[in-house]
């Protein structure tokens, strides 16, 4: 490494983030800018470990020490370079990501860990002022047709990687815009649009076709895919929100977060939206506590609810790491995103009972209990309580990709929990249609599907070339 003591001699630190009362009141991204000099220090802390297990808690299996060490030698040009050899999209993966390579970092076992995702995030924006990054064209086409179904981050690391490969690659997005998840269900403050439109317009110049309002299996027919494609990739990732079944779910004023989030994208994107979902002097609870949650939190911070309650099920969990999930795993414990320095309240151990309404049928009120630990959850006797609620957010999580329409046309078989089944290829039941991201896995992070539509487009190359040179 660049520096072997630098561990020793230099302490954790992050961009701060913008003032609360400052940035509750627009869409812009929370963090400020941090300076290049702290930046190479904080490269610097990367220890000469011998086995990187920061590798094993990448989906993508980034390099991580190389790039930490390039930056710290201020090696920008190649530090991108090594950053692109496993990632396409790290302008993403720096700002969204929960950054489980940190919680793998070597330092990490008892001192704070290498700050990986700024480091990560520094380099491409750095390479995109500098002008490095310019479309890839591919030398020569090989004849092949691919088409992707599905614009989220998984759909579209496999468009790039086998558009690179010298396939022509279609992409068909029911939405009116290109991007999914990305577009329309992470909000601007965590993941601005110009971000990902400057990264769409290098895949348009490289020869990727994009074409939106296309919903395979509704209004454009599978069989249309199937006789005009040499490969069918599905990545439309896992929509069926899980759902509270409970007496008054009917109520108006209860929505799921997907109902709710990517409204106000469209919003700040310029758009009239009608009828728009708004917390705007509304009493919110938000059921479910992990990233669509604070989402929403921060999403009705924004738009000036009168109050926000967030509920979990789940019991709190420790401020440390549990012992249960020692190092290198995934911790268990506590996490406070941007949104809950914003306001509101959090509470844990906590299970809707039912909701009542006013004579409009209006949702009025949440009853709810507190409850035991899993995987019981008892409901608790003598802690039923009332709250008044005007807007209710189901963010609890999804159960899978949507059956009806196009899965069910192709006929593919579906495994135990209910998404596509494939086998290690990405090949599902269904020859030459393959599947990768949330559809295929379940619901998950952008890098795993960054990941996976890496790997599928490694599988289509040598199914459709009968060898691959993609990584």
């Amino acid at each position: 490494m660049g520096k072997t003591s630098g561990f020793m001699e230099h302490t954790r630190e992050l961009p701060a983030r913008r003032p609360v009362h400052e940035r509750v009141h627009d869409f812009r991204e929370v963090y400020q800018e941090f300076p290049e000099p702290k930046l190479r220090t904080q490269a610097a802390r990367c220890m000469d470990c011998g086995v990187p297990f920061c590798h094993t808690g990448c989906p993508l299996k980034n390099i991580i020490p190389d790039w930490n060490d390039l930056v710290y030698r201020g090696r920008w040009k190649e530090a991108i370079r090594t950053l692109h050899a496993t990632n396409n999209f790290p302008e993403f993966t720096g700002r969204v990501c929960p950054a489980p390579c940190e919680t793998a970092c070597v330092l990490g076992i008892n001192e704070p860990p290498v700050t990986i995702k700024n480091i990560e995030k520094t380099i491409i924006e750095r390479a995109f002022q500098e002008g490095w990054i310019r479309p890839e064209v591919p030398a020569r086409r090989t004849g092949k047709r691919v088409a992707i179904v599905g614009s989220g981050p998984s759909g579209l690391a496999a468009a790039q990687q086998l558009n690179r490969a010298g396939h022509a690659v279609t992409v068909f997005e029911k939405a009116d815009r290109i991007g999914g998840l990305l577009r329309y269900g992470i909000p601007d403050f965590k993941l601005q649009k110009d971000i990902l439109d400057r990264r769409l317009d290098q895949m348009l110049q490289e020869g990727v076709t994009f074409q939106t309002g296309a919903h395979v299996g509704r209004n454009f027919p599978v069989e249309d895919l199937r006789r005009e494609f040499d490969a069918l990739l599905l990545t439309g990732g896992a929509e069926s929100p899980r759902d509270l079944p409970v007496p008054g779910r009917q109520l108006q004023g209860i929505h799921f977060a997907m109902e709710y989030l990517p409204q106000q994208n469209r919003r700040v994107a310029g758009e009239i939206v009608d009828g728009q979902i708004l917390a705007t002097s509304q009493r919110v609870v938000i059921i479910g506590g992990g990233d669509t949650g604070a989402d929403c939190l921060g999403t009705a911070h924004r738009q000036k609810a009168a109050s926000v309650q967030q509920f979990e099920i789940m019991p709190q969990p420790p401020l440390e790491r549990s012992p249960s999930t020692p190092w290198p795993l995934w911790p268990l414990q506590l996490r406070t995103e941007s949104a809950h320095e914003e306001g509101g309240i959090r509470d844990w151990a906590v299970a809707t009972l039912r909701f009542t309404g006013d004579e409009t049928g209006h949702v009025k009120q949440l009853h709810a209990v507190r409850v035991g630990p899993p995987p019981k959850f008892e409901l608790v006797p003598g802690t039923e309580f009332t709250m008044d609620a005007d807007l209710v957010l189901i963010a609890m999580g999804f159960t899978g990709p949507v059956r009806n329409g196009m899965i069910e046309t192709l006929g593919v078989k579906l495994e135990a929990r209910g998404n596509v089944e494939t086998g290690a290829n990405h090949m599902c039941s269904v020859a030459g249609v393959f599947a990768a991201g949330d559809m295929r896995r379940g619901q998950s992070l952008v890098v795993w599907a960054i990941s996976e539509g890496r790997n599928a487009a490694r599988s289509i190359d040598n199914f459709l070339m009968g060898e691959t040179n993609l990584q």
